[in-house]
């Protein structure tokens, strides 16, 4: 993977507190994990950016390099991978999810 790809994911990651790769888009999200995803962070109510990989096949390839993670959707909080979206539905359920956010210091509704 090219060091252009690494460099535009490691400053993606790192310039949101909440960013999701997914396939597609938060209103249109293009897999149901992607969807899955969008609900969880949409009901703990916290900003996050989101990454379209379905629109840039290097990211698409590089985010899974990036992470050493074999699926999409990613999901990062302020630069640290957590996990896919059995891992978001697991931390979510648990409680896990919101309670690293706050530490975390992203605010939510």
């Amino acid at each position: 993977m090219s060091d252009d790809v690494q460099a535009r994911i490691a400053t993606a990651v790192n310039s949101a507190g909440v960013l999701l790769f997914m396939k597609g888009t938060p209103l249109f999200p293009q897999c149901g994990f992607s969807s899955r995803a969008i609900a969880i962070l949409d009901h703990l109510g916290v900003e996050y950016a989101t990454v379209d990989v379905l629109q840039d096949p290097g990211i698409r390839a590089g985010i899974k390099e990036f992470s050493d993670w074999p699926t999409i959707p990613q999901l990062y909080v302020k630069g640290e991978f957590v996990g896919g979206s059995d891992i978001m539905m697991e931390m979510y359920e648990a409680g896990e999810l919101l309670d690293l956010l706050e530490q975390s210091g992203i605010a939510h509704a």
